[in-house]
């Protein structure tokens, strides 16, 4: 876990006087990165303060900031050659910037012709995906989650099966899918079976569904064949983003057996736009719940591994107000992403700079807490109310709203994750 230095003081101000209200997602404190372009102009990075962006590749190509010295990593339109200098430059980074930001720094709060170029109203931009993400592997680390699936589908006294206390499982997604907020996801076609169908037909998905997740996004590599520890892997994490995994329910039964989900989650994942930084998550690591069944040693984390990350979706059918569905928190989560981190490597397999990992669907004990309409609506037979209407599954125009944050003596906010549903498109015709 980061040290807390002067970047986390709650008595510091910006000169941004937005980013010192209460209510701000985005105080001196957070700094959360992020890639952005004005109108169609080309791609740079960015850090949030306050309800501006301050434009680093800019500041890098003046030698305001420079990172990795005479060279340039902000220039791409990608986080990846930032993330690849590792933790320690990561850390003076954000001490760096928050330095400019600061309310006694006059640098930029004096000149009024470099503030106009290097900050931008977050109303004016665009914002773009924040990092190539170079894999992506969702995990199933909800015990509160994996226990409503299993009650569901088999039995309560056989929700979790004989594995689960012992080993985060997850499965291998599709990092040609990853999309950033705001972008629409199609309604997916599929092979759909019922329980008294003799055959499958094809079909639009009818039980589309989204999925609460928070995101850890891996910046530093290990090497083909060599396991990590639980502290090398936090040392790997840059920082975290709010995921949805949109999920095609009645897809994944049919298809999901013998190994597991594949077209039915492959078709859409989407992350906000700002990645919060590990440094900037430090006060706010609380340990993970207590130990059903004792790990392996090499799961033993010797610092807290979760954060105190409250959550909440918001679901907003079309042309409606939005709703808020469900509120839980990632302290839930069983297993914490430096612990998922250590087990995908520990066969041996290379991560890499932009690896993508999703805690999996996170729920809390209370029925307002599940994270998924498959659990709040329990597969259907409880319709959720959603202003004047309900809802069992999504349906077309409907948007999903993640929000989260921390709260403390200032708040780490996470800004949006959201994406409308469109209606499905028809299969193409023979040539």
């Amino acid at each position: 876990m980061p040290d807390l230095d002067e970047t986390h003081d709650p008595g510091r101000k910006s000169w941004v006087a937005s980013a010192n209200a209460a209510d701000s997602d985005f105080p001196i404190q957070n700094l959360p990165f992020g890639v952005f372009s004005r109108d169609t102009g080309t791609p740079r990075v960015c850090v949030a303060i306050g309800d501006q962006v301050l434009d680093l590749t800019f500041l890098e190509e003046l030698g305001i900031l420079t990172p990795a010295g005479s060279d340039r990593v902000f220039h791409t339109g990608t986080l990846n050659p930032f993330m690849a200098l590792g933790p320690e430059k990561w850390t003076a980074a954000r001490r760096g910037i928050a330095r400019l930001l600061d309310a006694d720094t006059p640098l930029l709060r004096d000149d009024a012709r470099l503030c106009e170029v290097a900050l931008v109203s977050q109303a004016d931009v665009r914002m773009h995906l924040p990092f190539t993400v170079a894999g992506y592997t969702d995990f199933y680390a909800s015990r509160e989650h994996a226990t409503n699936v299993g009650s569901m589908f088999r039995a309560p006294d056989n929700a979790l099966l004989p594995n689960w206390l012992h080993i985060p499982i997850g499965y291998n997604g599709r990092a040609s899918t990853v999309v950033v907020s705001g972008t629409d996801i199609r309604r997916p076609l599929g092979q759909l079976k019922g329980p008294q169908d003799d055959a499958p037909h094809l079909g639009p998905s009818a039980k589309l569904d989204f999925e609460l997740e928070l995101g850890a996004v891996v910046g530093q590599p290990s090497a083909m064949g060599q396991p990590i520890t639980t502290a090398q892997a936090e040392q790997m994490m840059f920082g975290y983003v709010l995921l949805n995994d949109w999920s095609a329910r009645d897809i994944q039964v049919w298809e999901y057996q013998p190994l597991g989900p594949f077209g039915s989650k492959a078709f859409g994942t989407t992350i906000s736009p700002w990645i919060v930084t590990r440094d900037a998550l430090a006060p706010f690591r609380v340990p993970t719940p207590e130990r059903v069944k004792q790990l392996l040693p090499y799961l033993d984390e010797a610092t807290p591994g979760n954060i105190d990350l409250q959550l909440e979706v918001d679901l907003r059918p079309d042309g409606a107000e939005p709703v808020t569905i469900a509120q839980t928190n990632a302290k839930y989560l069983y297993y914490s992403a430096a612990q998922q981190l250590t087990h995908h490597a520990l066969t041996g397999c290379a991560m890499q700079v932009g690896d993508l990992l999703g805690s999996g669907t996170i729920s809390g004990p209370d029925p307002e807490s599940r994270g998924s309409l498959l659990e709040l609506s329990w597969n259907g037979r409880d319709p959720v109310r959603v202003g004047d209407r309900t809802r069992t599954f999504l349906q077309d125009g409907d948007s999903v709203i993640l929000r989260g944050w921390c709260e403390g003596e200032y708040r780490i906010g996470f800004g949006t994750c959201e994406g409308t549903i469109l209606p499905a498109t028809r299969m193409p015709s023979d040539p």
